[in-house]
């Protein structure tokens, strides 16, 4: 009986166990589902992680990307910056980092290859290499995707078309300032030497003059010349293309009796070349700014070599940050001070303003359809790309980890002093930033420079010469635009450098003529009467 007892009773206090281990495990599945714990219901935040990438347990998207870099020092895969990109967006980010001035190069070669990344910048939309490979069908038409993503969905319909090839977009455009281009110099050496600020073209070889001949640094050496020019010839930002229109050049077309000419077919042209040969003759540019590569553009501004760069305003903070660096490690700083000062241009014989603007972009990020295979690829890497825009990502890439790379005072972005930590974890990781709508990043104090910057590139859109033959796709410039702007390009530096007189130019530009541009000219002229121009 004992034992019959013993029995039952081993068999309850089993049966007890089993029922309680069973109910700790139904309470264990509701603890893990949290406030889901129901059948068929969402987990908010694993919805939420897959609109922008970021669902716990989710493989890592996989992403390489092409951009073009300003420096020799750049953030490596996996550094700090990069890092917590990957983390914040749930990705695995390659990064094929292209110096700035071979870019154009690089891109041909690898759309050659048709080995291409997932990403890729493009910089000039309108280059017949990439129009034939959109026409192709090599890149994904992004148009029809962009109202599905929050920030991508706020793109501004004017940029959108001046993009677009054939009415369609093949990229993310990269927004920018349209009066973003003009003058910095150096404020500190034209106060030492008494100079005002220049306002005719006049006044601008004065100052590069005097930058050369006046010992503005001080050091009792003739070891200083006016402007730093490279040989990236760019396509909205290179020193000459920004001064010729002070000449009264057009951009890139002119209209002459309704008929579209080409720019280097106006003696105002001609004239700007003349201006350069005289700077170069004088020695008051570098005598090496045909092969100078634009990672170097800002250095001999910095360390007290040359006064003046034409290229965006917004450089003049920059360099001034970097001025401010270089004293500080020689305790002779001065931080209240500016030492760059910034202007939109200078007036030429009509005594007018005229500025070279940007097509409100620069460049796209294009999705390569030979990496990115199917559709539902194209829409986690749009996410991606809309996923950039945000806040907390615009002012990441910028300006990279707070405590690390920079510290908040009184809301303002006060950047760390160590230019080498920056150029190796941060700087250049904002050339993936399409800033759609706009930019919403965190931004630096407001110093009075930073102000005038803004009021430069706001008063700017008030003199922009627009190229009136923007929209325009040409064929015959898709098929031999590279070989025809090649001949110009070629045929000015050999100019400016000597190797060429004003009959040679001349012959050069009739052989551009002969070689595609009477074609060139017939095709556009037919387009832009089509246009209703």
């Amino acid at each position: 009986m004992k034992r019959s007892r013993g029995s039952r009773s081993a068999k309850k206090g089993l049966f007890m166990l089993l029922a309680m281990i069973m109910l700790l495990s139904v309470l264990s599945g509701c603890g893990g589902n949290g406030e889901n714990a129901g059948a068929g219901q969402k987990d908010p935040a694993a919805e939420s992680g897959k609109a922008d990438g970021t669902a716990k347990g989710e493989k890592p998207l996989e992403l390489t990307l092409m951009l073009p870099i300003f420096k020799t020092n750049y953030p490596k895969d996996g550094s700090p910056v990069a890092a917590k990109l990957e983390e914040l967006t749930n990705t695995k980010i390659h990064f094929e980092w292209v110096p700035n001035a071979s870019y154009a190069d690089k891109f041909n070669i690898t759309l050659a290859s048709g080995k291409l990344p997932d990403i890729m910048y493009v910089g000039d939309v309108k280059a017949s290499s990439f129009v034939n490979a959109a026409r192709s069908g090599a890149f994904w038409e992004v148009g029809p995707y962009l109202k599905d993503y929050p920030n991508l969905s706020g793109a501004k319909e004017v940029i959108l078309n001046n993009s677009a090839i054939d009415g369609k977009n093949y990229g993310i455009y990269r927004g920018r300032a349209l009066g973003r281009n003009g003058v910095v110099f150096r404020k500190d050496w034209m106060e030492k030497l008494g100079l005002e600020t220049p306002k005719t073209v006049d006044d601008f070889y004065n100052m590069l003059k005097a930058f050369k001949e006046q010992d503005p640094d001080g050091n009792s050496q003739a070891d200083t010349y006016g402007m730093v020019l490279v040989k990236w010839t760019g396509q909205w930002a290179s020193g000459f293309d920004t001064m010729k229109l002070w000449f009264g050049s057009p951009n890139k077309w002119g209209v002459q009796d309704g008929k579209l000419v080409p720019e280097h077919e106006y003696p105002e042209y001609l004239e700007a070349l003349k201006f350069m040969k005289k700077l170069y003759d004088e020695q008051l540019i570098n005598a090496d700014f045909a092969v100078m590569d634009s990672s170097k553009w800002n250095d001999p501004v910095v360390n007290n070599k040359a006064g003046v760069i034409v290229d965006v305003v917004d450089n003049a903070a920059r360099l001034d940050d970097k001025i401010h660096a270089a004293l500080q490690k020689e305790g002779k700083d001065e931080p209240e001070r500016h030492y760059m000062d910034v202007i939109g241009g200078v007036s030429g014989a009509d005594g007018a303003l005229h500025t070279l603007p940007t097509s409100g972009f620069s460049g796209m990020l294009a999705i390569p359809k030979s990496s990115v295979k199917t559709e539902e690829e194209l829409k986690q890497v749009l996410a991606f790309l809309d996923r950039l825009n945000d806040e907390d990502l615009q002012t990441m890439l910028n300006y990279g980890i707070e405590g690390v790379h920079y510290k908040l005072v009184d809301g303002y972005i006060e950047r760390s002093s160590d230019t080498v930590l920056l150029e190796s974890e941060v700087e250049g990781l904002n050339q993936m930033l399409p800033f759609i709508p706009e930019d919403k990043a965190k931004q630096v104090k407001q110093t009075p420079l930073r102000l005038k910057q803004t009021e430069v590139q706001k008063t700017n859109e008030a003199t922009i010469v627009t190229n009136p033959a923007e929209a325009l796709i040409s064929a015959v410039y898709t098929q031999k635009g590279s070989q025809l702007d090649n001949v110009i390009n070629d045929a000015r530096i050999k100019f400016i450098v000597g190797q060429m007189d004003e009959a040679g130019l001349k012959s050069a530009f009739e052989v551009w003529r002969k070689t595609g541009g009477d074609e060139l000219v017939k095709e556009m002229n037919e387009l832009y009467a089509s246009a209703g121009k």
